[in-house]
């Protein structure tokens, strides 16, 4: 399996850079008393001499340690062509790394649904017909990620952004992601997938004519298919996704991870999972860094 991953940054700390803190030993205790004897001089000056030795950090430097002990969540961007699998692995990954998973078509089917005022002005388009607006949809992108929740955990924002000026202004809203997954599948895949999908009205359960079929005859003969899951449109909005996918992708360049989607979704995982654990191993010792460079200022 082909997977690139071309952007990894970070400070490693050696196992011999420890900061050095200093402590309170025992036998400082046992040197520091109050007494009334002649040498109760130099035990000031032992009480001076140990002051100079250890102080208790202030108010401020133990906010700044905290602080910089504190963990940037993971924030992960998926993409891929219309039954590239994608669905799939966002469950896989949500399972694995507890990122909250973030669909810009649920999310604003829910706004819409809670009566929202994105919500409202989002529903003003669609009931005339026309396209939501990419400011409409960014900000509630925007609200989602400043959730506790999200914040807490990291995000995982599947198919979205889907254009240049949707990128953008995430871009413009400092939301960037740390890794961008590329699902790569061949055309041809990609359109016996998809004109293979059926859908079961009463269940709303999708199954494949070849690689998921339903469990027995009567379910078999109340199946339907979706009225674009026809070569000619598959086609149609294959094209459409690479030319928007090739703008977003140039804008993310540096964070993009292609993984090679034509083989089983448990091997397609896998390369997934070595990429995000290698982000997050370089966000721990970015973290031991930072925690470290708090401690010794």
């Amino acid at each position: 399996m082909a997977a690139s991953l071309s952007y990894f940054s970070g400070v490693s700390l050696s196992a011999t850079e420890k900061p050095s803190i200093p402590s309170l030993s025992t036998s400082h205790n046992r040197r520091v008393c109050f007494s009334n004897s002649s040498r109760n001089k130099h035990k000031h000056h032992d009480c001076v001499s140990l002051s100079s030795r250890w102080k208790p950090p202030c108010t401020a430097r133990a906010i700044k340690i905290v602080a910089a002990a504190q963990k940037e969540p993971l924030k992960v961007m998926i993409a891929g062509a219309p039954a590239s699998g994608k669905g799939t692995q966002c469950e896989l990954i949500k399972n694995k790394f507890g990122l909250v998973h973030i669909s810009a078509g649920d999310l604003l089917r829910a706004e819409i649904a809670t009566g929202s005022e994105n919500g409202k002005k989002a529903k003003e388009f669609m009931e005339k017909g026309m396209l939501v607006p990419n400011e409409i949809v960014v900000m509630m992108v925007k609200e989602r990620l400043m959730k506790p929740d999200v914040e807490q955990n990291g995000w995982l924002l599947d198919g979205y952004p889907r254009s240049l000026s949707q990128a953008m202004a995430l871009e413009n809203l400092g939301i960037r992601p740390d890794i961008f997954i590329l699902l790569e599948v061949s055309d041809e895949l990609l359109v016996e997938r998809v004109v293979g999908r059926r859908l079961d009205p009463v269940t709303g359960k999708i199954y494949h004519l070849k690689y998921s079929p339903p469990e027995n005859e009567e379910i078999a003969s109340r199946l339907t298919q979706r009225f674009d899951d026809t070569e000619e449109k598959v086609k149609l909005r294959l094209k459409t996704h690479y030319q928007n996918v090739e703008s977003v992708i140039s804008l993310y360049e540096s964070v993009l991870f292609k993984v090679n989607g034509d083989v089983s979704k448990e091997e397609v995982f896998s390369e997934i999972d070595k990429g995000i654990s290698a982000i997050l191993e370089n966000k721990r010792t970015v973290d031991s860094a930072s925690m470290a460079a708090g401690v010794a200022q």
